[in-house]
């Protein structure tokens, strides 16, 4: 329950322009400050580059129209931590979508490695430029580890969300990821990285079901699956997903996109606790990775205050490499 107070407190201060609330508390910022900068050595020991280009056209072999999937974000959405474009989450997404839809997906992904919810506008300004029927956005590690104001973050993503609803585009956001999960990190910065970033995910829920689209839960990215398997499941730099990792992540969020195109019954996956109110729902989810969250009707009100939650079956599919990219 305090979860959810914490995430509309959080909505509420996006929705009147204040800055939320902070993580820290009466932690001492000294100890947390020293710990930050040793993870952070850590984490940029091994660079990783530029993420790969995986713009293109995926499933040519398919006829109709191609659908366009517009990728917006962050260093995960544009998919730092493998070495090719077939690899990337954006990639991965594209090709299963073009599979269910039996259609081509035209992928266009202007997601930028440590960007934070502030990049938003421009990148939607780019997206809006292909006019995208769904568009996917994974925001909020950056934010946090940032400092960030919870509530100015928020904002950001509510406003991109908004825009590309009003020009047609479904849309799905992957909520930030649970940073507690990240190997480098030690006590008590891990215990703080966890609770802000389930915070935020929980408050960009209600953001996002508010305004029409759904949300899909990253969690720590699945994480019995990284728990068990860190080596294979993180890259080299311990921080970003590895190819296993992010295609975790892409079989989570995959479903989510066949729903909101109307590809798979909205009633597919097992309810996790029926309909609620969206704050509820949203901090339910922030605890169990691969949550959907969409607005739902309780007897003729307004679906942005109620949400169901989906635990859904992930979606597998054959990957591919771009056609013409």
């Amino acid at each position: 329950m305090m979860r959810a107070f914490t995430a509309r407190r959080i909505a509420a201060a996006a929705a009147y322009g204040g800055g939320g609330i902070t993580a820290l508390g009466g932690i001492t910022v000294g100890l947390v400050m020293v710990e930050a900068k040793l993870a952070r050595r850590t984490i940029e020991a091994t660079p990783n580059g530029d993420a790969p280009v995986a713009d293109g056209l995926y499933g040519g072999a398919h006829g109709g129209e191609p659908l366009s999937l517009v990728m917006i974000g962050d260093s995960t959405a544009a998919g730092l931590g493998v070495h090719t474009p077939e690899e990337t989450p954006a990639a991965l997404l594209a090709t299963g979508l073009s599979a269910i839809a039996d259609r081509p997906v035209r992928l266009t992904n202007v997601a930028r490695s440590g960007a934070r919810s502030p990049a938003l506008p421009g990148q939607v300004d780019r997206a809006l430029e292909v006019r995208p029927d769904l568009a996917v956005i994974m925001i909020g590690a950056n934010d946090v580890t940032g400092r960030v104001p919870p509530g100015e973050s928020v904002r950001h993503l509510a406003d991109a969300v908004e825009r590309l609803r009003a020009a047609g585009s479904h849309v799905v956001v992957g909520t930030c990821p649970d940073l507690g999960s990240v190997k480098p990190l030690m006590q008590p910065l891990k215990w703080i990285a966890r609770r802000a970033s389930r915070q935020l995910a929980a408050a960009q829920t209600i953001a996002v079901v508010e305004r029409g689209a759904r949300s899909i839960s990253l969690g720590d990215l699945l994480g019995r699956e990284f728990a068990a398997d860190p080596l294979s499941m993180f890259s080299e730099d311990r921080y970003h997903p590895s190819a296993r990792g992010y295609a975790a992540a892409a079989a989570a969020v995959l479903p989510s996109l066949a729903a909101a195109l109307g590809l798979e019954p909205e009633s597919a996956g097992s309810p996790g606790d029926g309909v609620l109110p969206v704050y509820l729902a949203a901090a339910e989810a922030a605890e169990v990775s691969g949550t959907e969250v969409r607005g739902a009707s309780v007897a003729g009100r307004d679906r942005t205050r109620w949400a169901t939650l989906l635990r859904r079956r992930p979606h597998t599919a054959p990957v591919t490499e771009p056609e013409g990219a």
